[in-house]
């Protein structure tokens, strides 16, 4: 099937659809890759899937989770508004899917690169409507994260979670970029001692290299994991 563009609230949604039931998969977006990413899934099989792409986004706001200062000098403060972005994406965003795609499907998941990682992750405890999620490269560098983590409670266990991270990227000169790497690792141990089935991989370079197929390659795991994986793409009946 062809893919599917609407507007709304101001965002861009990319739809390209499964046959309907099959996994939805929800990707914020900061360039427009979905068409990228989504050639990068089908180049080999993996479970059917739908995948749900959103542009627009205001990035530094919608993808974080609280205030966060400039991380350099000519930067952009982060305003924090992620449970706000979070509630329209449960309110708004999955029933407008849904109705384009004729129903729901087998299970939601998250995935997202970057800052977009960091709400993948913020966003499972706030929203009971993910079952699984890939955070690439995700922000988890973030300020006052790790605390936070440890002191709240999922909103749902989820079947299955996917981390990774450029080899280099805790090589940076930024020092409040430096634990990104360590972090991931704590977070990665705290879920897996919650009996979460989660991976972690290194992939090599730095935080830009190969993001799409970064994404991909997450997504296709978190497809292929935990329950209910379906029937590969391309498959009919």
């Amino acid at each position: 099937m062809k893919s599917m563009t609407f507007e709304l609230d101001g965002k861009k949604v990319r739809i390209f659809p499964g046959t309907p039931g099959c996994p939805e998969i929800y990707l914020n977006s900061f360039a427009d890759e979905g068409e990228k990413i989504f050639c990068e899934l089908h180049a080999a099989p993996c479970p059917e899937h739908s995948l749900i792409v959103v542009n627009g986004l205001n990035w530094e706001d919608d993808m974080t989770p609280w205030y966060c200062p400039p991380l350099f000098s000519d930067g952009t403060p982060c305003g924090g508004k992620a449970e706000e972005y979070g509630a329209w994406m449960k309110e708004t965003l999955l029933p407008a899917a849904r109705q384009q795609l004729g129903g729901k499907g087998l299970y939601a998941a998250i995935a997202g690169y970057s800052l977009a990682g960091l709400f993948a992750v913020y966003s499972l405890y706030h929203s009971d409507i993910f079952d699984r999620a890939a955070s690439v490269s995700g922000s988890l560098w973030y300020p006052e994260l790790l605390p936070y983590l440890a002191s709240h409670s999922l909103s749902r266990k989820p079947s299955c979670l996917y981390f990774s991270i450029g080899a280099k990227e805790k090589n940076t000169r930024n020092r409040r970029l430096k634990c990104v790497e360590e972090n991931t690792e704590a977070i990665v141990e705290m879920f897996r001692k919650q009996g979460i089935e989660t991976f972690m991989e290194l992939n090599p370079g730095n935080h830009y290299k190969d993001s799409e197929k970064r994404t991909a390659r997450g997504i296709r795991w978190i497809l292929t994991h935990g329950n209910g994986m379906g029937k590969d793409c391309g498959d009919e009946g």
